[in-house]
C-alpha cells in the first residue's frame, strides 16, 4: 500500500497503472471509516485493481457553525483497515494540495443542490460536487463507488458525471445498517448511548412506512404522516424534513409509481442523520429497498 499526499504523485500512479491495461476503482471518502466504507472498497475490489481511497475531510461542504473542526478523524485505524482490505493507495493530501493559494472555482449543478439537504445546508453541495469533480480528475478512475445513503449526493454526483462527460462510472451501493437497523455513518460517534438508541427511530419510520406500501399504499401524504408521527414520539429526536421524490429529478411526488426515494432527516440530540427507503418499481409491483 502507497500513502499519496500529493496530486502530481497520485496522478501518476494512476496513470501508470491505466497504461498497464488495469482498472482503477476509486472510493472518496472523509476518513472515520466504518462498514459502510468498507462494503464500497470491496465492491471496488471486485471489479477493480488497484482500488485507491481518498481520506480527506473537505472543508468547502461544511457551513458555518457546521462539524468541521470536530469531525472524526482517525487516521491510522483507517489505514490499518484499509491495508487489511487490500487497498492499494490511500490518497490523505492536506488542504493546502486540494485549495491551493488563489483557488477560485466551484461546481454548481442546478436544481437537485438547491432542496433537501441543500436548503437545511446551503452551499453543502457546491463543496460536495466541487471535491469530487477534482478527485476524479486526479484518480481519473473507470469507477467510482459512493453509498445510497447520501441518496442526495449520489444523484448530483451521477448528473455532473453526466452532463460533463467524465470517464468514471458512478457506482451507487446499498446503505450499511446496524444490527438494530441505524443506517452507518461517522458522525454515529458524535451520539451519547441514550441518543444512539433513540436514533433508531429514523430507520424504524421508514420500516413503517415500508410496510405500509408492502401492504399496498401508494399515497405519500399519508407515508409521510407516519414517519412525522414516528419520529415525533421520541422525545430527543427533531425532524428536518420527510419527503417523496421521484429518483431521478428529486422532484416531489404524490403517489409512488416508478422509482422514488422517501427521505428523513432529523436531529438526535445535537447530531443531524439521514437516511432513506428506496423503492423501485419491477413490472407492476414496488419493491423496496431500506
Amino acid at each position: 500500500m502507497e500513502i499519496i499526499r500529493s496530486v502530481d504523485w497520485m496522478k501518476q500512479a494512476s496513470r501508470a497503472a491505466q497504461a498497464a491495461g488495469r482498472i482503477v476503482g476509486f472510493v472518496p471518502t472523509m476518513g472515520a471509516l466504518h462498514e459502510g466504507h468498507f462494503s464500497l472498497v470491496r465492491a471496488a475490489r471486485q471489479q477493480c485493481s488497484p482500488v485507491a481511497v481518498s481520506i480527506f475531510v473537505n472543508p468547502s461542504q461544511f457551513g458555518p457553525g457546521e462539524d468541521f473542526e470536530k469531525y472524526p478523524r482517525s487516521f491510522e485505524p483507517d489505514r490499518a483497515a484499509l491495508q487489511e482490505l487490500g487497498v492499494e493507495y490511500i490518497f490523505a493530501p492536506a488542504v493546502e494540495e486540494i485549495y491551493p493559494r488563489g483557488f477560485a472555482t466551484s461546481v454548481r449543478v442546478e436544481g437537485i443542490s438547491d432542496k433537501f439537504e441543500g436548503k437545511s445546508r446551503p452551499g453543502h453541495f457546491f463543496g460536495v460536487a466541487t471535491v469530487v469533480l477534482k478527485l476524479l480528475e486526479i484518480v481519473r478512475p473507470q469507477f467510482a463507488y459512493f453509498g445510497r445513503k447520501d441518496a442526495q449526493q449520489a444523484r448530483i454526483i451521477r448528473r455532473m458525471a453526466a452532463d460533463l462527460n467524465l470517464d468514471a462510472e458512478i457506482v451507487v451501493c446499498p446503505i450499511v445498517r446496524e444490527p438494530d437497523g441505524l443506517a452507518m455513518s461517522s458522525r454515529n460517534a458524535y451520539l451519547s448511548d441514550e441518543e444512539r438508541r433513540a436514533a433508531t427511530i429514523l430507520s424504524r419510520s421508514l420500516a413503517a412506512v415500508r410496510d405500509k406500501i408492502d401492504a399496498g399504499e401508494r399515497d405519500t401524504a399519508l407515508l409521510l404522516e407516519i414517519i412525522r408521527k414516528t419520529i415525533g414520539s421520541e422525545r430527543l429526536a427533531q425532524l428536518d424534513y420527510a419527503a417523496t421524490v421521484n429518483a431521478d429529478s428529486f422532484e416531489s411526488v404524490d403517489l409512488l409509481k416508478g422509482n422514488c426515494l422517501i427521505l428523513v432527516a432529523a436531529r438526535v440530540g445535537s447530531t443531524r442523520l439521514i437516511d432513506n427507503l428506496l423503492v423501485e418499481q419491477h413490472d407492476n409491483r414496488l419493491v423496496t429497498s431500506l
